[in-house]
């Protein structure tokens, strides 16, 4: 078993040898002219679209997983920005401890969400690009090696069918002339033969000249129909796949187009949100540096140890003033500057800007003071008009004493 094993391996190379010379000797007649070849100029065309539509398709696979790369990058070298950003951050660089709690844990907590949100959308980003543009082209290169090489073995056969019907042309030429010499032979043998043997000697030569004749004429037929039927395949698929090519090309520019422009655009949102927090954490520090200013001219605010509404409910009536001063309202208490803004929702409400500076007054009944709300008027409406009819009541954790 072994050995027939061994044999029928060695007979199919000896095949396989046997056409690869046969072939290479077909394409040196041919080029040398001496025989003719099977052209198609259309399909010849259709092989070349084919050809520049896997080099660009390849291209374009290539710079796609290039980008996609580079989002990756871009990606990884934007959280090292952030986690440097949240690093410098997190330190108490203007001291903290001096600063309203609930105003630094908000803005905190904006600048983990927002540095979560940024990373989340460039992992979503890359993986939408993999998902669906880089993908659909995957699969649609993924028919391209079948089909080279059918086109491939379509141009072997379409050798040995040359091969096959110069054979076989040869052998119908000469059959004339191989009848003549066959039966001048045989009368010559046929001469020195007995008489029974006379007229097989002529019929076993003519056989034998019929069996290649036949042998050609059969090896012809199946050249024939396997290029053939690799040639009609073809010749259908290689048109619809060309023009394939744009749809692919569309979805693929249009399907990425997309995904750049939701991925830019809530970018640019938390970029946003990032510059915020970056304007609230500079105006804190403006603030701070007015406070610590304010307090080094020794203003008596400064050495208050109560907050703001224990001040006003229980501020000393030598520290309201009757108005005999110019420069201050009748009932003023104390200076508080917005850190924060507040939209007035009610009339006898005082709406505020971040940075505003408000004269504090005393309540003309204390009853009608709400715990953690103060009466006031803008400082700039007072020196500007001198009176008190724009006063209104604001939330005193919204203001810095100053």
């Amino acid at each position: 078993m072994a050995e027939m094993g061994k044999g029928g391996t060695a007979g199919k190379l000896a095949i396989s040898v046997q056409k690869r010379l046969t072939r290479a000797q077909e394409k040196v007649m041919q080029k040398l002219g001496k025989a003719d070849e099977t052209r198609d100029a259309a399909f010849e065309e259709m092989v070349a679209n084919f050809n520049k539509q896997m080099t660009e398709g390849g291209k374009l696979q290539k710079d796609l997983k290039a980008y996609l790369l580079a989002v990756k990058t871009m990606h990884d070298a934007s959280r090292r920005l952030q986690d440097c950003l949240a690093d410098m951050y997190e330190p108490d660089w203007f001291g903290k401890e001096e600063m309203d709690a609930l105003t630094e844990e908000m803005i905190e907590k904006e600048m983990d969400n927002n540095l979560e949100d940024t990373d989340t959308l460039w992992l979503d980003y890359h993986q939408n690009i993999m998902d669906k543009p880089l993908t659909s082209l995957d699969s649609y290169l993924a028919q391209f090696p079948d089909i080279k090489a059918r086109i491939a073995k379509r141009d072997r056969k379409m050798v040995d069918f040359d091969s096959a019907r110069h054979h076989f042309s040869s052998l119908q030429k000469g059959k004339k002339k191989d009848e003549a010499k066959i039966a001048k032979q045989a009368a010559l043998l046929e001469m020195a033969a007995p008489s029974w043997a006379q007229g097989l000697i002529s019929a076993h030569q003519v056989a034998q000249t019929n069996l290649s004749f036949n042998q050609a004429e059969e090896e012809l037929g199946r050249a024939q129909k396997i290029f053939e039927e690799l040639n009609v395949e073809l010749q259908d698929e290689l048109p619809s796949l060309w023009d394939n090519r744009v749809g692919v090309y569309v979805n693929t520019f249009q399907g990425l187009a997309g995904h750049q422009e939701k991925f830019h655009g809530e970018m640019s949102k938390l970029s946003q949100n990032l510059n915020d927090i970056m304007t609230k954490l500079e105006e804190q520090r403006e603030l701070k540096k007015d406070a610590s200013a304010a307090a080094k001219t020794g203003e008596g605010s400064r050495s208050e140890g109560t907050n703001h509404s224990e001040s006003a409910s229980s501020a000393p009536k030598n520290a309201v003033t009757n108005g005999s001063d110019g420069d201050l309202p009748p009932g003023f208490l104390y200076k508080v500057k917005a850190v924060h803004e507040y939209a007035a929702t009610d009339g006898d409400e005082l709406e505020l800007k971040i940075g505003d500076d408000v004269l504090v007054l005393a309540f003309d009944n204390p009853d009608e003071q709400d715990d953690g709300w103060l009466l006031g008027v803008l400082e700039a409406h007072w020196l500007q008009n001198k009176d008190t009819s724009a006063k209104g009541v604001f939330p005193e954790n919204f203001t810095q004493k100053v």
